[in-house]
């Protein structure tokens, strides 16, 4: 018997049309991203997605200590973002090989509307503890958080 190792998948609806949708969430991934979600000692100034196949997502803190917590692994603008997440069951930052991974697509949804959808899978290669992922990347603090926020950033902007 084949077992399916759970994985979190979360959507939105965000009226934009894909391309638009899609550089949004890429370009101010800053905004996006919970300041809270730290890492490090020091407060997160900002957030980083250098996207291109080999970029990282980073948070440099106020001090200038930076965390690289992800490995962009493909994009195909203005459809698809496919990450590496290197954050343990500890919330620790791991070697790629124990990473996740994060894909992110974006589907017309009529002219001016795109659904987003976040999809996390592969938890179980972080080895011990990975069990607790599911719960907790899709609970109410987890990639919910960040679409909502997606969301609000989006409904700000139209709004102008």
């Amino acid at each position: 018997m084949t077992t399916t190792t759970p994985e979190v998948l979360r959507t939105v609806t965000v009226p934009l049309p894909v391309a638009e949708a899609f550089r949004v969430f890429t370009e101010q991934f800053d905004l996006i991203k919970p300041r809270e979600h730290n890492l490090m000692r020091s407060p997160v100034a900002r957030t980083v997605m250098e996207v291109r196949p080999g970029g990282r997502i980073f948070d440099e803190a106020e001090n200038g200590e930076q965390c690289a917590w992800g490995e962009v692994l493909a994009v195909e603008s203005p459809t698809l973002l496919r990450f590496a997440w290197l954050i343990g069951p500890d919330w620790r930052v791991q070697d790629r090989e124990n990473a996740s991974e994060v894909e992110v697509r974006f589907t017309s949804d009529g002219a001016d509307a795109t659904q987003v959808e976040l999809r996390h899978f592969k938890l179980d290669r972080h080895g011990p503890g990975w069990e607790s992922l599911p719960d907790s990347l899709g609970g109410a603090n987890g990639w919910p958080l960040y679409l909502q926020r997606y969301a609000d950033l989006v409904a700000t902007s139209a709004r102008g």
